[in-house]
């Protein structure tokens, strides 16, 4: 018999279009933190699997750098989980990372009564588009402004 009890549903928060933009402030902190955490992370996965190349067969050479290249090694995990960290303090804003690379966050909103994402990536000014929930980056459209 299975006596848990199930976790009470979160409402997903809809944003409207001010409400997105008066969010921008702690969330281009958050993203950019991101972003520039993700490429680090990324490239210091590249120069190592890059170095353990070029030591294959080396054991010599391999042997002098070990230890940096243990410690460099050992920092990736720790700062994956900065970044799952950074991540989670957006997803409790109610809001979707879309691209780590690039900074792309999507806000759920409502328009027309549908679901809808409000789409904004890190560098833009504001929140100004808007796509379906299937569509992606590449179905973003301008937001119309009565």
């Amino acid at each position: 018999m299975n006596t848990a009890i199930p976790e009470p549903e979160t409402a997903r928060k809809y944003y409207t279009v001010e409400e997105a933009n008066s969010t921008l402030p702690l969330v281009k902190l958050i993203v950019r933190d991101i972003v520039e955490l993700y490429a680090d992370v990324r490239d210091r996965r590249d120069r190592l699997s890059a170095i353990a190349k070029a030591e294959h067969g080396n054991a010599e050479r391999g042997e002098v750098y070990s230890e940096e290249l243990d410690a460099a090694e050992a920092s990736i995990p720790k700062d994956i989980e900065k970044l799952k960290a950074f991540i989670a303090e957006l997803t409790e804003l109610g809001i979707e990372m879309k691209d780590p690379e690039t900074g792309l966050i999507d806000f759920y909103s409502l328009l027309d009564g549908r679901e809808v994402f409000l789409c904004w990536k890190l560098g833009e000014p504001s929140v100004a588009h808007w796509h379906e929930l299937d569509a992606g980056f590449d179905g973003r459209q301008l937001l119309q402004h009565d």
